[in-house]
């Protein structure tokens, strides 16, 4: 009878200790205060290859034994992009060069991109004298893969050239000749042997592998079979990453899981909505987009809410920094989906760094220095009561 007494009071004592334990255990964050994490849906095989590239993205910090260098920017792509969010001005790049639709002039003196870090030994590259440059602030990778999957039909549909409809709104496509590595989608519309790109700040990257294959090269220095030049000798050396992990990553990207929006029912959130799509903004931030046919079900024919157009437009002389990329004007920004925007200060050190270059440290801030096609919209913004602009203020915030 002892023992029996005794084992009671060792599984109570358990129970007790499992308690007290789970008590200390903090709770895990909710899903919608997280960028990062897969899409639902993906089988076991495609669920193995995210992690795969989960690991390549975040966890592998090159070296001098894996190919790192000689310059650099960066030593993994996580270091950009912590929790798959935006960058910080540490981790902000520097692109130079081009003024117009002719191309780059310094590629011969390591443009486009400006690698300022170098191994012991190296000199890091200063930008050549006559050279333009612009700051590109690190974007967020979520929902990448919704956005690679817009139709060319749907984004030349919401494109004006002429402004049409006299809203004052125009919105051109980047057209640009795809590099060789790059097979253009089946759907895919031509225009004098170019193709509309869509990611970036100029909207300069085609599709994801041509994002993943430049990251590896430009801001790691790393070559792979795709891209083969070293930065810093600008000779063609052996691949230094496999083609399994850059597609691996690529695959990662298309499939994190979309941005999700906190307390879209609260009222002034609603209300933020609604005024938001009321003084125009929604003329550039398109809240709703489809995906075409994917072969990862979870992407495919999917209605989602990124509040983009990917499309450049006129942003206005205040933004303006005498460098472009592609066919953009100097003068014209991609539309930057909002999706996430009110989880930015998580990756960005608890305050905001916004528009391309990070100068924006509010919200606000970054509406006041929207000028050109977004002049009126910002005008519109501006004459609405106090209670109005925080209530959009609180909806971007939610998003």
């Amino acid at each position: 009878m002892k023992k029996i007494y005794t084992v009671v009071g060792f599984l109570l004592l358990a129970i007790v200790f499992i308690q007290a334990c789970s008590k200390l255990h903090p709770a895990a964050p909710a899903d919608d205060s997280l960028l990062d994490g897969p899409v639902d849906g993906l089988s076991h095989e495609q669920n193995r290859q995210f992690l795969a590239g989960d690991i390549a993205f975040n966890d592998e910090i090159f070296t001098t034994q894996t190919g790192l260098g000689s310059i650099f920017v960066a030593t993994s792509c996580g270091s950009c992009h912590a929790g798959d969010g935006k960058g910080h001005p540490f981790t902000t790049l520097t692109r130079f060069g081009q003024t117009d639709s002719t191309g780059n002039k310094f590629l011969h003196l390591g443009g486009p991109q400006l690698q300022n870090r170098a191994l012991p030994g190296f000199m890091p590259e200063q930008i050549p004298a006559g050279a333009t440059f612009s700051k590109f602030t690190p974007p967020a990778n979520t929902g990448l893969g919704f956005l690679e999957l817009v139709s060319d039909a749907d984004i030349l549909a919401m494109a004006d050239p002429a402004d049409a409809n006299g809203d004052g709104i125009s919105g051109v496509p980047n057209w640009i000749t795809l590099p060789s590595f790059i097979s253009p989608n089946t759907n895919a519309i031509t225009q004098n042997g170019k193709y509309i790109h869509r990611f970036g700040k100029k909207a300069a990257a085609y599709n994801l592998l041509h994002q993943t294959v430049n990251a590896y090269n430009q801001d790691i220095g790393i070559t792979s079979s795709f891209a083969l030049k070293d930065v810093y000798s600008g000779l063609d050396i052996d691949a230094e990453v496999p083609d399994k992990t850059v597609l691996d990553v690529v695959f990662y990207l298309q499939t994190l899981k979309v941005p999700i929006q906190r307390n879209q029912n609260d009222a002034e959130v609603v209300q933020g909505k609604n005024l938001f799509i009321q003084t125009g903004c929604e003329g550039c931030h398109k809240q709703t987009l489809q995906t075409g046919n994917s072969s990862v079900i979870s992407l495919s024919n999917k209605t989602f809410h990124p509040y983009t157009d990917l499309l450049l437009h006129d942003m206005g002389a205040g933004l303006d920094d005498g460098y472009t990329e592609g066919n953009a004007k100097t003068f014209e920004w991609r539309t930057p989906p909002l999706w996430g925007l009110g989880l930015s200060p998580n990756s960005q050190g608890g305050q905001f760094f916004l528009l391309h270059d990070g100068r924006a440290k509010t919200i606000e801030e970054a509406i006041q220095l929207h000028g050109g096609e977004a002049a009126s919209s910002k005008n519109k913004f501006n004459q609405l009561a106090t209670a109005e602009k925080n209530a959009v203020i609180k909806f971007l915030k939610s998003l």
